[in-house]
């Protein structure tokens, strides 16, 4: 990945909300990744299991031994060639969507943050508690700064739960989906190879369909920001 190649996709993120990279990680790291994900034990409270979908939250805390794996040379260089010198995570899950999923997900943005706690504070609300796991939709501006960086262990396409986005939709602040007009904006699917990453803002409209072709679609999904929160509050996974 060349400088230049990063300011590419760099401005094609500011302009349309996302960009998809390729061969981020080698065959050989991501077949690591998945040893580690295959010998977990599943029956931990932060973990989601349903016929449609297995999910981690809290990802990187609750697996710890799997940081050095994803924090590669490639990763670290995006981070701060795209996003800033300051970033830090904030949030991570992960998602295993299994081969015969009906799971869909219909269009929305990502509008909560993760916290350690629950507290009045102008600006931040409304608020979800979730397995003692504390969420608030923050100021829009908090929101404009997060990065989300989707890293794929499989090809993923149309048939098996791509991400569909509605390009440049994160510049326009809460976007209700029930009016999205079709007539002004454009769908886009995000095909995204094994080994590769999606980055985008959490603030695009995004969605994904049901899996019709029997494959696998295991994500992770990492979030970073470089704002501090009011002093009050901390981001609950805050990680360097």
């Amino acid at each position: 990945m060349s400088l230049k190649d990063l300011e590419l996709y760099k401005s094609h993120i500011h302009e349309y909300g996302f960009s998809v990279i390729n061969t981020v990680f080698s065959e050989g790291e991501i077949e690591k990744i998945i040893d580690v994900l295959n010998s977990i034990d599943t029956s931990r409270e932060n973990f989601r299991k349903s016929e449609d979908l297995f999910a981690i939250r809290q990802f990187l805390k609750e697996i710890p031994e799997i940081k050095d794996l994803i924090f590669n040379d490639n990763i670290k260089r995006i981070i701060k060639d795209i996003f800033g010198e300051k970033y830090f995570v904030v949030k991570s899950i992960y998602f295993d969507k299994p081969e015969t999923s009906n799971w869909y997900v219909a269009y929305h943005q990502d509008l909560t943050i993760s916290v350690d706690k629950k507290t009045e504070l102008s600006g931040f609300g409304p608020w979800t508690t979730k397995q003692n796991q504390f969420a608030v939709q923050p100021p829009l501006n908090v929101l404009e700064n997060i990065f989300t960086i989707r890293i794929h262990l499989d090809d993923t396409d149309e048939n098996n739960g791509a991400l569909k986005v509605v390009p440049g939709s994160h510049a326009k602040g809460i976007y209700r989906p029930e009016t999205i007009d079709w007539t002004v904006e454009k769908e886009n699917i995000c095909k995204v190879e094994k080994g590769g990453i999606m980055i985008m803002k959490p603030l695009i409209l995004h969605g994904s369909n049901r899996t019709t072709n029997g494959k696998k679609r295991r994500v992770i999904h990492i979030e970073f920001s470089d704002m501090e929160l009011p002093e009050v509050l901390q981001w609950s996974e805050r990680m360097n």
